[in-house]
């Protein structure tokens, strides 16, 4: 009996794709009118979106690549396409996007586009984090091939776990004041872990 055979990521796509500079136009024309990503245009939304924008101008002028991360990146075999699962109302995608953003820079083998996840359902499907609909996601693919490399997201490991804890026991700690401390994890952070995981994923890929 045969199996059918997977889709590749890219066969999955229904929505349109934005390169990183592209993707903050589309925010900052979207905020113009009064409205976000997505169907959920309320103020709440709205709130979030204004602070994401102003986290990635931050980052757009802080954040840099280890040497160490743009060697790897400079050594892939093959070019690689990074898809990457976003909103614009999510504080972890505007938290570290700007960074994949300045590896795809540095690195004449990556292409990056950014997709909606809402308008990527099949997509968000095929990559679920534990089941649910975690974002950012990123799928690197072969671009030769189309197939995956190696996935990434919804947000560093480390943090990742720190969020688990969380819903398991927020011992007295509000949603607001977790959320503000997962913030200034990453401002503390600096996009060190973040670095760290993609040495690791890279590095099977690397000459």
């Amino acid at each position: 009996m045969q199996t059918s055979t997977p889709a590749l990521p890219s066969e999955l796509l229904t929505g349109p794709t934005y390169t990183y500079g592209t993707y903050r136009s589309l925010v900052d024309e979207l905020l113009a009118k009064g409205q976000t990503t997505g169907e959920n245009h309320s103020e709440a939304m709205l709130h979030y979106t204004r602070m994401n924008q102003q986290r990635m101008k931050r980052w757009d002028k802080t954040a840099l690549v280890p040497e160490t991360l743009e060697r790897l990146l400079g050594g892939l075999k093959q070019p690689q396409r990074w898809i990457v699962l976003t909103e614009a109302w999510c504080g972890d995608a505007a938290q570290s996007i700007p960074f994949l953003a300045k590896m795809a820079e540095v690195s004449a083998s990556i292409s990056l586009d950014l997709v909606l996840r809402d308008q990527n359902s099949a997509l968000m499907a095929a990559f679920l984090t534990n089941g649910a609909q975690s974002i950012p996601k990123l799928i690197a693919c072969d671009v030769a091939t189309g197939e995956v490399c190696f996935t990434w997201g919804p947000r560093p490991a480390v943090l990742q776990e720190k969020v688990i804890a969380y819903k398991a026991n927020p011992a007295g700690q509000t949603q607001e004041e977790f959320i503000a401390s997962i913030h200034r994890w990453y401002t503390d952070n600096k996009n060190q872990a973040i670095a760290a995981e993609f040495e690791v994923l890279l590095k099977p890929f690397t000459l």
